[in-house]
């Protein structure tokens, strides 16, 4: 799971095929709220504002 900035879900993506070796779902996070589980605020791979799921 990867959570992180516009400028870095390319890499994300990237990232989750070579580990698990089959396309991720790619959530926007702007769009999607969940019960138990709050995300991140800031992007994995910067400072910016956390964007995307990848999973």
């Amino acid at each position: 799971m990867y959570v992180v900035c516009k400028d870095h879900v390319e890499l994300a993506i990237d990232m989750f095929v070579d580990e698990f070796e089959e396309a991720p779902d790619v959530v926007d996070l702007e769009h999607t709220k969940f019960i138990d589980w709050e995300p991140p605020v800031k992007c994995q791979e910067c400072d910016r504002e956390a964007r995307f799921l990848v999973v």
